[in-house]
C-alpha cells in the first residue's frame, strides 16, 4: 500500500478541518438550523481525532519500538516508505536497531549454547546454588558423581554425606576443601573449590568438585615406591657386607674345626676374624641407627602455635648460625618486608627448618667465590607469608631436585637424608609448603609458604 506524503496528508486534513469549522460557524450565524451545525460539529470532532491519531503515529511507533526492546521482541518491522524523508529515515533507523538486536541476541544464544555444552560435558562436576541450598544449575558430571537424575537442593545430598553438605554450605569464596565420602563400596576423595557470583540480586555459589581418589592413590603409590627404593638401598648397603663377612668367618672357623684338633689359629687369622667382627658390628650399628632415625622421622611433635614476629625467628637463626657462617666466610643478608610481620606457628620447629636450610646452603657454598646467603620474608601476591633462603652456590641438578624431599635421599657422603623430609612434614603440620628451585652454577632457593 502506497501512502501519500505525510506533509501533504497533514495539510489536507488541516484545510478540511478549517473548512469544516468555517462551515460550522457560517451555518450558526446565517441559518436557524440546529441539526446541520450539530452534524458539522461531530464531523469536526471526528476530524480532530483522526488528525491527532495521524500525527501521534510517530509516538506510537516509538512506544512500540521501546516495548519491543524491553520485552526482547525483535520480530516487528516499520514502514519505511511514503511518509516523507524524515519519517522514512526514522523508521529505517528503528528497523536497523531491531536488526542489530536480533543479531546480538542470536550471538548471545549461540554463545550460551556453546558455554552450556562445555559446562554439561566437562569432566569436572559443577554446582551452582544459593546459600539456602537452592540449586540453580547442576551439570552431567555432578549427576554422574552423585548418582542422581536431578537436584533441587543440596540438602538432598545428606543421605550421601552430611559432611559434604556442610562443606558446600559453609565454604568461603576462593577456598579449597577436601572431603572424604564413603558411598557404599566406593570411596570418594572430593576436592572442592568455590567462587561467588551475583546474578539478578542473587548470591550464587559456584562450586567445582573433582574426585581425586585415583590421583591420590597414584601419588601415594609413587611415594611408597620411592621410599621403598631408598630403604632397600640403605638396608642392602648394610646387609650385603654383613652376609659376606659372616659367610667368610663361617668358612674360616669350619676349616679349623674340621681340621686337626691341634691346629691353632695364627695371628693373621685372628686379626682377620677380629676385623670382620668389627665391620659386622659397625654395619649393624649403622643399620640400627638408620632404623631409629626412620622411627624418629615419624614422631614429630604436634606444633605449639603462638603468634610472634617473623623478624624474631630470622634473628634467632642468624644468631645460632653466626659462628659457622663466620668460619666459612659466608655473608648473610636478611630482609623482612614489612618489618612488623607476625604469624602463628611453632617457633622451635620452624627454627629447626630454617637451620636445616641454612646448613644446606653452607654446604652448597663450599669453594664458591663471594659466598652469600639471603634470608627474605615477604607477603606474596596471594597475601600469604613467604620465607626464602637463597644461596649462590653450586646449584642442584633437576633430576636430583625432584628427589631431595624423599626420606634418606642425600647427595652428601655424611648426610642423613632426613633434614628436608622433616622440614616438609613440619611445614605440613603448619598448613604450609616448602619448595625448592635451583639452577646449576647459579644457586638454589628454598621457599616456605604459610
Amino acid at each position: 500500500m502506497v501512502y501519500k506524503s505525510f506533509r501533504i496528508v497533514t495539510l489536507v486534513r488541516i484545510l478540511l478541518l478549517a473548512a469544516s469549522i468555517f462551515l460550522f460557524v457560517y451555518t450558526i450565524l446565517h441559518y436557524s438550523f440546529h441539526i446541520t451545525p450539530l452534524l458539522i460539529g461531530l464531523i469536526i470532532v471526528f476530524q480532530i481525532v483522526l488528525l491527532f491519531n495521524y500525527v501521534d503515529k510517530v509516538n506510537r511507533d516509538l512506544t512500540t519500538f521501546l516495548e519491543s526492546i524491553r520485552f526482547s521482541e525483535f520480530t516487528l518491522s516499520f514502514q519505511t516508505r511514503g511518509l516523507g524523508a524524515s519519517f522514512d529515515e526514522l523508521n529505517k533507523a528503528f528497523n536497523d536497531v531491531i536488526s542489530d538486536f536480533q543479531k546480538v541476541r542470536s550471538e548471545k544464544e549461540e554463545h550460551f549454547q556453546y558455554l552450556q555444552s562445555i559446562v554439561q560435558n566437562i569432566d569436572v562436576s559443577i554446582l551452582a546454588y544459593q546459600r539456602d541450598g537452592t540449586v540453580e544449575m547442576v551439570n552431567k558430571s555432578a549427576k554422574k558423581l552423585f548418582q542422581i537424575s536431578s537436584l533441587r537442593n543440596i540438602n538432598a545430598l545428606n543421605s550421601l554425606s552430611p559432611e559434604l553438605v556442610t562443606t558446600l554450605t559453609e565454604i568461603s569464596p576462593g577456598e579449597n576443601k577436601l572431603v572424604r565420602v564413603q558411598d557404599q563400596d566406593d570411596l570418594l576423595q572430593l576436592a572442592i573449590y568455590a567462587t561467588e557470583l551475583k546474578i539478578h540480586d542473587k548470591q550464587i555459589i559456584l562450586s567445582t568438585i573433582k574426585n581425586i581418589q585415583n590421583v591420590l592413590e597414584e601419588q601415594e603409590t609413587e611415594a611408597w615406591q620411592k621410599l621403598i627404593r631408598v630403604l632397600t638401598h640403605e638396608i642392602m648397603n648394610s646387609i650385603t657386607p654383613i652376609a659376606s663377612l659372616s659367610s667368610t668367618l663361617d668358612l674360616m672357623l669350619k676349616n679349623i674345626t674340621e681340621g686337626n684338633n691341634d691346629q691353632k689359629l695364627d695371628m693373621e687369622s685372628v686379626t682377620e676374624i677380629q676385623q670382620a667382627l668389627q665391620t659386622i658390628n659397625k654395619r649393624s650399628t649403622g643399620l640400627l641407627h638408620f632404623v631409629n632415625t626412620y622411627r624418629n622421622l615419624t614422631r614429630i611433635p604436634k606444633p605449639n602455635f603462638k603468634i610472634f614476629p617473623v623478624k624474631e625467628l630470622i634473628n634467632n637463626v642468624q644468631l645460632l648460625m653466626e659462628e659457622e657462617l663466620r668460619q666459612n666466610e659466608i655473608k648473610l643478608i636478611t630482609s623482612v618486608i614489612p618489618p612488623d610481620i607476625e604469624f602463628s606457628a611453632d617457633e622451635q620447629l620452624l627454627e629447626q627448618v630454617m637451620i636445616n636450610m641454612v646448613k644446606n646452603a653452607i654446604q652448597a657454598l663450599s669453594n664458591r667465590p663471594d659466598p652469600k646467603i639471603v634470608i627474605k620474608a615477604f607477603i606474596n601476591k596471594r597475601g600469604r607469608l613467604n620465607i626464602q633462603v637463597k644461596d649462590n652456590g653450586h646449584g642442584i641438578l633437576q633430576e636430583v631436585l625432584d628427589k631431595i624431599f624423599i626420606p634418606f635421599f642425600t647427595t652428601r657422603p655424611k648426610g642423613s637424608g632426613i633434614g628436608l623430609s622433616l622440614s616438609r612434614q613440619i611445614m605440613r603440620l603448619h598448613g604450609g609448603t616448602i619448595t625448592a628451585g635451583s639452577e646449576p652454577d647459579v644457586g638454589t632457593t628454598f621457599t616456605l609458604t604459610f
